[in-house]
């Protein structure tokens, strides 16, 4: 949701508080659980002036889902369109994807928990970055497939299997745990890049070229 006409930068400050309030709450007890005034009680807020900066509850859950989908869609394009073998830039996506989900643990919780109580546009919009999503991995997987480094599967099948290990992490990984978003992403890679792999094909390249992707992401502007 924009920021009205006429407001400051304060207002965006304050809002944007709320949602991170709202989304450790929703997270700890669930959307449907808690009431409006609850969110008012951790921000700090009346119920007149939180509906000031939110509009209303749903909004909350809107911009929840939003901060996990809208960059996790723009990377994913990034890394769908670059010259790289599909096998690499599964292996990009996958980090991506792992990334986003220690920064925002609550969101996540959230987003995977609560947005089936979103309501017309607002669900109809959201499944529809869902699939999108879903889409880029499939195309990748179909497109490894295709140049011989996956052997040829249920594009669906691999497609959910690719998802769900990554999709579940949320419920236990640690932030601050031993295990970071790219140590993850190295171990599952490996498991499904082998899982799926193409007679006689091997991936040993391919995390020295994951090194070399991500120390260019450090110094150059712009990468995904």
């Amino acid at each position: 949701m924009p920021r009205p006409p006429g407001h400051g930068p304060g207002y965006e400050i304050k809002r944007q508080e709320i949602i991170d309030k709202a989304a450790a709450l929703f997270a700890k007890k669930g959307y449907a659980a808690t009431g409006i005034a609850e969110v008012g009680d951790v921000a700090g807020l009346a119920r007149g002036a939180l509906y000031y900066y939110i509009g209303s509850k749903e909004n909350l859950l809107v911009e929840i889902q939003d901060r996990v989908m809208r960059p996790m869609l723009a990377s994913v394009h990034r890394i769908a369109g670059l010259d790289e073998e599909p096998v690499l830039r599964l292996r990009m996506l996958s980090q991506t994807l792992l990334e986003n989900i220690l920064a925002r643990l609550d969101h996540v919780w959230v987003y995977e928990h609560d947005y089936r109580n979103l309501h017309g546009d607002n669900r109809a919009r959201l499944l529809r970055q869902r699939r999108e999503f879903e889409n880029i991995v499939q195309e990748l997987l179909v497109a490894a497939m295709d140049d011989g480094s996956f052997r040829k599967l249920d594009p669906r099948l691999a497609t959910l299997q690719f998802l769900n290990l990554h999709n579940h992490t949320y419920q236990w990984v640690k932030p601050d745990g031993e295990w970071d978003a790219e140590y993850l992403s190295r171990a599952y890679c490996a498991t499904l890049f082998r899982g799926f792999a193409g007679a006689g094909r091997q991936f040993d390249d391919v995390e020295d070229r994951m090194s070399e992707f991500l120390a260019k992401r450090m110094t150059g502007p712009g990468a995904p």
